[in-house]
């Protein structure tokens, strides 16, 4: 899997964006979100895995991250996805209330049948388009980006109202994440 990721710089900080085989809407119900960010927060726990930013949109999730364990960050972002994947899919087959449960399923199985490396389900697609973070405009236009997601989509009218995301922790707020080092930016 880790062929597809492009981590330069393994103490570097990052954008990336991940997004559900075929852009499907599986994150439309907060069981879903709740299992993902369940593993981010065993990530930031016992891998090392600190979040500045995140977003999850109904069929992608945004992160600005940096691994700080020591671990490469393309492994470290291999075995989120992966653990979400396997959770997600299981909790989609055990959901009497998902009325696309059979839809989903054989789609994630025909898209695992495409790849070599994948045997039962695939639940990600492989790409993330990471992006090492180098200024704090950069960083901040990254922020204003994923914040914004929800905004553009017609979720909210403020960022910080969008529930699964980083931005009400940038507002002052309390977010659903521990842990999130919220990024400071002054301007000379």
């Amino acid at each position: 899997m880790s062929r597809n990721y492009k981590f330069q710089n393994p103490e570097g900080l990052y954008f990336i964006s991940f997004a559900v085989v075929g852009w499907l809407d599986v994150f439309t119900r907060n069981e879903y979100k709740d299992l993902f960010l369940e593993s981010v927060e065993f990530c930031q726990k016992n891998k090392g895995l600190e979040i500045h930013a995140w977003c999850i949109m109904t069929s992608h999730v945004h992160l600005i991250f940096k691994s700080v364990n020591g671990q490469k960050p393309e492994l470290l972002i291999g075995d989120l996805k992966r653990f979400t994947s396997n959770q997600i899919v299981k909790a989609i087959r055990e959901n009497p209330k998902e009325s696309r449960k059979e839809f989903l399923i054989d789609y994630f199985k025909k898209e695992a049948a495409k790849s070599a490396n994948v045997n039962q389900h695939q639940f990600w697609r492989h790409d993330n388009k990471p992006i090492e973070l180098w200024s704090n405009e950069v960083i901040q236009q990254k922020i204003d980006y994923i914040h914004n997601n929800p905004v553009e989509e017609g979720f909210v009218f403020r960022p910080e109202d969008y529930k699964y995301s980083s931005a009400s922790d940038y507002a002052g707020m309390k977010g659903l994440l521990n842990d999130v080092m919220v990024f400071q930016y002054f301007k000379l």
